[in-house]
């Protein structure tokens, strides 16, 4: 490991350290009531003694969000790679596809969670339409950008369009689709973490954000910093296990990554 890699992963530690010492002396100093704002350590100690209530609700919104984020992946791909295909198919259901971006989760979620009998299958929903839209508008840019160069070099050749897509169109896009991948994957969560929100408040239990919820109705603050820190730390390690993949992907022959592995 480069020094400059370490020094990335070590600085924020450090940083993350002490604004946690600082939060801690802060809370001590004045005497701020834990159902105000609760000191780190007794937030810690939550982790550890609601851990039986608090683990079961991690595994539920973990499964939400990568059943969301794997729907997303195949449909957002396919429909990528249908697009790439047919202008005509993309220009009539490219719009209903941004249609769905652009509304609001927090609107529609209440419906879904109505008409579908099953809380996991109606939070999937609502986790695929925020997750799906990066991977797709990301992979139709991809796949269009391959080298015109190329592309005539192809039919020069005699390629077939599907001999074009499968070894050149596809892997020009693979970049795309990764960068896009790293935004769903966040995505993905924070859509199940709001329909979870919608479905708490109907009464109907699921994960974290229920745990949330169901906190701040008891006033049990500390519970709620702990279920909130599961939910970034949850993000924090999606986005890196993310990342990683999209390095070890791209690092032996694509520019962005070409630098890193130096």
């Amino acid at each position: 490991m480069t020094r400059e890699r370490l020094m990335g992963i070590l600085l924020p530690v450090l940083l993350g350290v002490i604004v946690l010492a600082l939060w801690e002396a802060a809370v001590d100093l004045l005497n701020v009531p834990p159902y105000i704002v609760p000191a780190p350590s007794r937030i810690a100690v939550k982790l550890v003694t609601d851990w039986t209530v608090l683990g079961p609700a991690l595994l539920f919104t973990l499964e939400t969000t990568g059943l969301a984020l794997l729907a997303a992946i195949i449909g957002g791909g396919l429909l990528a790679l249908i697009f790439a295909q047919s202008k005509l198919i993309e220009r009539s259901l490219l719009p209903y596809a941004i249609i769905l971006q652009v509304t609001p989760i927090v609107s529609i979620a209440p419906l879904i969670i109505i008409w579908v009998d099953s809380t996991l299958a109606a939070l999937l929903i609502c986790a695929w339409i925020v997750a799906f839209f990066p991977i797709l508008s990301n992979s139709i840019l991809g796949l269009n950008s391959a080298d015109r160069n190329l592309v005539a070099l192809f039919k020069l050749y005699g390629a077939s369009r599907f001999q074009t897509l499968i070894l050149l169109r596809v892997p020009s896009a693979l970049p795309y689709f990764l960068a896009g991948l790293r935004i769903s994957g966040g995505l993905s969560l924070i859509g199940a973490v709001v329909a979870e929100f919608v479905a708490g408040a109907g009464g109907r239990e699921s994960g974290l954000a229920y745990r949330i919820l169901e906190a701040g109705y008891r006033l049990d603050i500390p519970r709620m910093f702990a279920a909130l820190f599961l939910v970034s730390a949850t993000g924090i390690a999606i986005y890196a296990v993310l990342a990683l993949v999209s390095h070890l992907v791209l690092r032996h022959w694509h520019e962005s990554a070409a630098g890193e592995a130096e």
